[in-house]
């Protein structure tokens, strides 16, 4: 099994163990309950320029414990003062360190949407997701079969969340795009053995058509990577290593936003 393939298993073991306590339809039935989401997450990502996505992230598999000391809630809120347009909360837990309470105190906390970087393998995370107050999920196109891919572009419609379909590949790019995805991120980091090529993004930006937005995912350090990735056309960038590596976050990230 490569690392996706234990991370994917994993996420299935933790939402068998939340339906034994809060079952599918009770959570459904909470989720849509709730005013419908306005999309604000593809709507932070229209505005004119590079949009910034930065990310909470604890650890990694790959690099091990990033952030020893994490106020999640203070790096959320540094991320916002300095012009983040929406902020990442890992709720992974076993490989990332993540929790679902980390994205619910910072998604009540700033005022720019909330993506929750899980890796999605059941709808019940999808409604998880809406109860915790993210804006948006994310859709990894490498665990999901088309059908599933489908019915949950579906679910987030429904509740009006904004969905990150992930891609690696050229296959999966065309899988998204067959699926109705409205946002496409190319994760510049291989899941399956970690390597790292920022140049993944220009191979496979032509394939994105006009009006779907297309983000930049992994392997951004410096003004040079933004002012590359602006070339190609990307719509956003995700930020995660880079900026939780930074002893001075707001700093940082002005750097990389002065390359626009």
């Amino acid at each position: 099994m490569t690392i996706l393939d234990r991370l994917a298993d994993h996420a299935r073991r933790r939402t068998e163990q939340a339906k034994r306590k809060t079952p599918l339809a009770a959570l459904e039935r909470q989720a849509l309950s709730m005013p419908k989401g306005n999309f604000a997450f593809e709507a932070a990502l229209k505005k004119p320029g590079l949009s910034f996505i930065c990310e909470c992230k604890r650890a990694s598999p790959s690099k091990g414990l990033i952030a020893p000391a994490y106020p999640y809630l203070q790096i959320a809120g540094e991320y916002e003062a300095a012009g983040a347009d929406a902020v990442s909360v890992l709720t992974e837990p076993k490989w990332f360190l993540g929790s679902d309470e980390h994205l619910k105190e910072i998604a009540g906390a700033v005022s720019v949407p909330c993506l929750r970087k899980d890796f999605t393998v059941d709808a019940y995370m999808i409604y998880e997701a809406r109860l915790l107050g993210a804006s948006a999920v994310l859709l990894i196109c490498a665990i999901l079969t088309d059908a599933e891919l489908r019915a949950y572009l579906a679910i987030c419609d429904a509740l009006g969340l904004s969905a990150l379909v992930e891609a690696h590949e050229e296959r999966e790019v065309r899988m998204a795009l067959d699926a109705g995805a409205r946002v496409i991120g190319v994760n510049n980091r291989s899941l399956r053995d970690f390597t790292v090529d920022v140049e993944n993004s220009r191979r496979l930006r032509e394939q994105i058509p006009p009006g779907v937005l297309f983000v930049s995912e992994s392997g951004v350090r410096d003004a040079g990577d933004i002012r590359r990735l602006r070339a190609i056309g990307a719509d956003a960038v995700l930020v995660g290593e880079t900026l939780m590596r930074s002893p001075d976050k707001k700093a940082k990230l002005a750097e990389l936003r002065s390359a626009l």
